[in-house]
């Protein structure tokens, strides 16, 4: 495909760069992380003045840049070269698509302003380890059980007497800034076994009842917070009779969930470009033996290696941005990419970087939590493969056929039962 980028495209992607080059090294990386917020609230303002970063894929009519999400992941590609702890991922890749989805006229025009402006930051808070199923990235679950299910855990909501609005009960975990925005976005389950629904909420950050903590994540650029509500006011997201919402909600999800992982995609794709970049630029300049370690031929084909994988990640990536129907299989790309970029920059660093302390373990840790939040990678791939049918029921049964079955009864049969499991399986892979 033709990955030109328009003159619009590169100037954002060129001022994005040499802004972060400046404000976002390794050093102020690990100091902004160190604060309360989890990240540099003076650069996320002028991220947001200058580049209207937070809004680049928000209609112009609600104040933002009314570009699309191909544009969101070229700039995430960027900030993930710096790894720029920002609300910029939780904000804009999964809570304005939600509210642009779902929400009224006056809810879209109340919040997605202020969102787009960088003004106001949101996060999408939903139960348990289960945000990769809740925007069906590994997995489909059209009843909605991983909110609760009417069962005790989750969140639970109930409508208030006599139009009081709503309340919810319950606690999420593994919240994306969940600490530090004032508007937190909470699919709660509601309806009991009778009519149960999964529906969406918005909770502010004084709303009583509600607790937030700070977890010690392994990523401390991808801050993380336990949310607890307790009988806490909420407000429906959406029509205020909640008629409706139920399939819509677990939808708007979905088609959420393929945008984010485009741009989940071009964003580790950008990590391990650097990563990759740091080390050859470090075996240029190690030397071993009286010569550069770059210069041996083992470290040369470890590097093409690496390179031909993170090439092949950014071509998925950018095709995912234009297609997002493909984010499952780039993001399962990208995140491989990444991890093996990060494993092999800690190796070819030798001693000095298999200390704990070292930059290149901050592309690990991004590599290794972003799997554990959005993959892993098999389970991507094989959602994907389901999605897109390679495994039917005729190769599913011949597939789990028992061992003293009879044999099949024709050449063509044998063969079809033959190329069930392994060709189709390299397929997927």
């Amino acid at each position: 495909m033709d990955a030109a980028f328009t003159a619009e495209q590169d100037e954002i992607r060129r001022t994005l760069r040499e802004i972060l080059g400046k404000r976002c090294g390794p050093d102020e990386v690990k100091a902004a992380v160190r604060t309360a917020d989890g990240y540099d609230r003076e650069l996320w303002q002028q991220l947001s003045r200058q580049l209207g970063l937070p809004g680049i894929a928000v209609a112009e009519e609600y104040g933002g840049v009314g570009c699309g999400p191909a544009d969101l992941a070229l700039a995430c590609e960027e900030t993930g070269r710096a790894l720029l702890p920002s609300p910029l991922l939780a904000t804009a890749a999964l809570c304005v698509p939600l509210i642009a989805a779902l929400g009224t006229d006056a809810q879209r025009s109340a919040l997605l302003p202020p969102l787009a402006s960088g003004g106001l930051t949101a996060a999408l808070a939903v139960p348990g380890p289960a945000l990769a199923t809740a925007l069906a990235l590994t997995g489909e679950d059209p009843a909605g059980q991983w909110s609760g299910g009417g069962r005790a855990g989750g969140v639970q909501a109930r409508a208030g007497a006599d139009g009081e609005g709503w309340r919810l009960y319950g606690e999420a975990a593994q919240v994306l800034d969940g600490h530090s925005a004032p508007l937190l976005l909470v699919a709660a389950h509601t309806g009991g076994f009778a009519r149960s629904r999964t529906l969406l909420f918005l909770v502010r950050e004084d709303a009583p009842g509600l607790v937030r903590s700070r977890q010690a994540v392994l990523d401390e650029t991808r801050p993380q917070a336990r949310i607890q509500l307790r009988d806490v006011p909420a407000e429906l997201l959406g029509d205020p009779d909640g008629q409706g919402q139920d399939s819509d909600a677990l939808g708007a999800l979905a088609a959420t969930g393929r945008t984010a992982s485009a741009v989940l995609a071009a964003e580790a794709v950008g990590a391990a470009g650097q990563a990759l970049a740091r080390t050859v630029e470090y075996v240029r300049q190690r030397e071993q033996f009286g010569r550069a370690i770059g210069s041996f031929q083992a470290v040369k084909h470890r590097l093409a290696d690496l390179y031909v994988q993170v090439q092949a990640a950014r071509s998925a990536a950018y095709y995912a941005a234009w297609d997002p129907e493909q984010g499952g299989l780039a993001l399962a790309q990208a995140l491989e990419a990444l991890r093996m970029t990060a494993g092999e920059a800690i190796q070819l660093h030798g001693g000095i970087g298999f200390t704990w302390e070292h930059d290149a373990h901050l592309y690990f840790k991004r590599a290794a939590s972003d799997e554990l939040l959005f993959g892993p990678v098999h389970r991507l791939r094989a959602h994907a493969a389901d999605r897109a049918g390679l495994f039917g029921p005729a190769l599913a049964a011949a597939a789990h056929a028992p061992a003293h079955a009879p044999a099949p009864a024709s050449r063509s049969t044998a063969a079809a039962v033959a190329a069930s499991s392994p060709a189709q399986e390299k397929v997927a892979v």
